[in-house]
């Protein structure tokens, strides 16, 4: 049987319901897995026909929307509010294992704080609810795979999060990814923090006191690890082959070559839950939503990698 796949609406205001509904009727999609949006009915069955998609949708109520409040490309409250509802009920049915995986619309984080949600975005929302204390953000954009130590965050809290313990877990993380995606023997690169990682302590000693400890525990356990690399290179020598992931110091470090490598087909994945959780790496982009011009090409790509990531979780 085709494994069953949570996809959440996302912010109704912006294009996740256009590109949830898009992707859920692609052919390559149904061939693969049964995909199941959460969100308001109604008003999915509404949206459907406006895209002139055949109404043959499989949907699960986890959130009603008043369609006459709701201004389509605008921060609203009650979007935030039906947006968080989708997430909560997916997670749910995803660890009663009603779904197999959840694969996210995009949500604005600012909607999501006026409707009383204290976490920043996805990644910290089901952690929360599926009870787990540690994960991590992998960005994917074709073989460019990236693993954060941090997200959301200042950068000047990002960089005092820099700590062996953490960019330890970091690196198993990317290790374990790496294998659940099909790689037999993966070499994980772990970037600097600081230009030229540091130069021996010149710029920094970040790499001297918490990077480098942290590469040698990995390297005890068995994992195939190199660093820290200077971050300027080491997403070039990545996409020539020399790894098959990265470790990055902080959000933007890892975010900004995984957009530029491939904005519209780059993939968001939780480690660490209990089941897996994919969306894709774009916002909510209020400025065409509504309009039936949004590319489905990274949701069609989350729900991919969640069936991949499904075959290959043992």
């Amino acid at each position: 049987m085709k494994p069953r796949i949570g996809i959440t609406m996302g912010d109704p205001a912006g294009i996740g319901p256009e590109v949830a509904l898009k992707a859920a009727a692609s052919g390559d999609i149904k061939a693969i897995c049964d995909p199941v949006i959460y969100g308001d009915v109604p008003f999915l069955h509404k949206y459907a026909l406006q895209l002139g998609l055949a109404d043959n949708f499989k949907f699960v109520q986890a959130t009603e929307i008043d369609c006459i409040r709701l201004s389509t490309g605008q921060i609203h409250t009650d979007a935030g509010k039906a947006a968080w509802d989708c997430v909560v009920k997916a997670t749910d049915d995803a660890l009663a294992q009603s779904v197999e995986a959840i694969t996210t619309a995009p949500l604005h984080k600012q909607a999501l704080k006026l409707a009383g949600c204290t976490s920043p975005g996805h990644t910290e929302l089901i952690a929360k609810l599926a009870g787990v204390p540690k994960v991590a953000m992998l960005l994917v954009s074709g073989s460019l795979r990236v693993v954060h130590v941090s997200t959301h965050v200042s950068l000047q809290e990002a960089i005092q999060r820099v700590k062996t313990q953490r960019i330890l877990e970091c690196i198993r993380f990317a290790h374990l990814a790496c294998k659940q995606l099909g790689i037999r023997e993966p070499q994980v690169a772990v970037a600097g923090l600081n230009p030229h990682a540091g130069e021996d302590g010149l710029f920094g000693t970040e790499e001297i006191e918490e990077i480098t400890p942290a590469v040698h525990l990995a390297m005890n356990e068995g994992i195939h690890a190199t660093g820290p690399v200077p971050p300027d290179t080491v997403f070039y020598r990545t996409s020539r082959n020399e790894w098959d992931i990265v470790v990055a110091m902080y959000h933007d470090q890892g975010h900004i070559p995984v957009k530029l490598n491939g904005f519209s087909e780059g993939v968001n994945i939780t480690l660490g839950l209990p089941f897996p959780r994919t969306s894709p790496d774009h916002g909510t982009a209020f400025d065409i939503a509504g309009k039936n011009c949004a590319e489905p090409g990274s949701m069609i790509a989350a729900v991919k990698l969640a069936v991949t990531l499904i075959q290959n979780r043992t």
